[in-house]
């Protein structure tokens, strides 16, 4: 499918039916699958032949849709996982052995930092924080012998900065690891991290992907373009004696990363996403383009009035001209970022909880990013964890409101957002 357009591979690709086949992609929910022999399976078991033995490892109904999202993405393979939390944290951890080191955008979504700042230092992998607006000297400070990754988000959760991400990449190549971005919200409709040289991708789909709040999942995908034979990645380049002694990257070579990935940790951790999870990804999946054109048409609109407002501290949307990461969501999304914005309310942290829970048509949700216009105030929400230092760092100021622009028509949108604003 990789000569179609991306609107076009968000319909079709991943699954062609045959002659009398269901024309909709079939959810097979079913846990294992037969076969006539053991050595059949035995070499499914040995990674000798591709099929499919246990949903856990795989599943027909989650083969399409993976298809689908590596295609649209530009990538050699990709895998469900069972969350975005999920995605973040195999994504690393198959590369990241304890003991090693990681470079992080400070301006990650609050879930992400605290899996990286808690748990996974836990697990014996240290992380180093820097500012996704950093120079290059300034991120080539952060590595260390030890490095074996970086990790960015294409626009961040919720202060929506949008990092310099090829020269991210850049800095990761000279290093000898690759960049792991989490591009969920611009979506690959309007951005692919592989074209300027990121090496892996994940989403939660749990967000624009599904676009409808009805599934939580999330999904890692390689793009096949890193070179792993460089001595820092002997999980991938020296035998793995649970597969009787298969080298990823002979055996599979361009997906040695999301072979081991699905052979080896959703093996052992078993994060698999379900079946009937990946149906309804796969029908946010189809409508994908279209609600993107319109979640950042009505962000913009609703920006714009945020923009004249003098209720409004600031406001933070990489569509607006006045932004500062306007010029680079030019360079890597000139037909729009997401639909999500970011502002203050004159009077702090009290204003902004006045303004979000003086909205009608917007719902108060720890979700964001669905067709339904939503609001959070992270600082007491989401990234109720962190102080006020810490908010400022993640870029969740503590006035910070995240506004998740739906699709319903901006007139709605725009009158309940200035109601609200007059009982500030």
């Amino acid at each position: 499918m990789s000569e179609y357009q991306i609107d076009t591979k968000c319909i079709h690709s991943g699954y062609t039916p045959g002659n009398g086949e269901p024309r909709v992609l079939p959810i097979v929910q079913s846990t294992t699958y037969t076969y006539e022999s053991a050595g059949e399976m035995g070499a499914l078991f040995d990674l000798e032949k591709s099929g499919f033995f246990y949903t856990r490892l795989g599943n027909p109904t989650l083969d399409a849709v993976e298809k689908k999202i590596a295609d649209m993405e530009g990538g050699v393979g990709a895998m469900l996982t069972s969350s975005g939390q999920s995605a973040s944290l195999i994504s690393i951890l198959n590369i990241c052995p304890a003991g090693s080191h990681v470079v992080s955008s400070s301006a990650i979504y609050g879930g992400t930092f605290n899996l990286f700042n808690k748990t996974m230092r836990e697990m014996g992998i240290e992380f180093t924080f820097v500012s996704p607006e950093a120079t290059r000297e300034e991120i080539d400070r952060a590595f260390q012998e030890n490095t074996r990754c970086v990790f960015a988000e294409s626009v961040s959760n919720p202060s929506l900065v949008v990092a310099d991400l090829a020269m991210f990449a850049d800095a990761a190549h000279a290093h000898g690891v690759p960049l792991i971005v989490d591009n969920t919200f611009p979506t690959p409709v309007n951005f692919r991290p592989f074209e300027v040289g990121a090496d892996i991708v994940m989403h939660s789909t749990t967000k624009y992907m599904d676009g409808h709040a009805v599934q939580v999942g999330g999904v890692i995908v390689d793009s096949g373009n890193f070179d792993w034979n460089n001595g820092k990645f002997p999980m991938l380049t020296e035998p793995d004696e649970s597969y009787h002694g298969v080298v990823y990257t002979e055996r599979f070579g361009k997906a040695a990363y999301i072979t081991k990935a699905r052979t080896h940790l959703m093996r052992d951790l078993g994060a698999q996403a379900a079946p009937m999870n990946a149906f309804l990804l796969n029908l946010g999946l189809e409508t994908l383009a279209l609600r993107m054109e319109r979640h950042c048409s009505n962000a913009l609109a609703v920006a714009r009035y945020l923009e004249q407002h003098e209720k409004v501290a600031w406001v933070n949307y990489p569509g607006l001209e006045s932004s500062k990461y306007y010029a680079l969501t030019q360079k890597y999304m000139p037909n729009g970022s997401c639909g999500v914005v970011s502002f203050g309310i004159r009077g702090g942290r009290d204003a902004a909880i006045r303004f979000m829970e003086g909205l009608k048509l917007a719902s108060i949700v720890t979700h964001v990013a669905d067709l339904r216009t939503c609001v959070l105030h992270p600082a007491s929400t989401t990234h109720r964890q962190l102080n006020d230092e810490q908010l400022r760092e993640a870029g969740a100021s503590p006035d910070l409101i995240r506004f998740s622009v739906g699709i319903e028509n901006p007139a709605d949108i725009l009158a309940d957002v200035e109601q609200a604003l007059a009982q500030v």
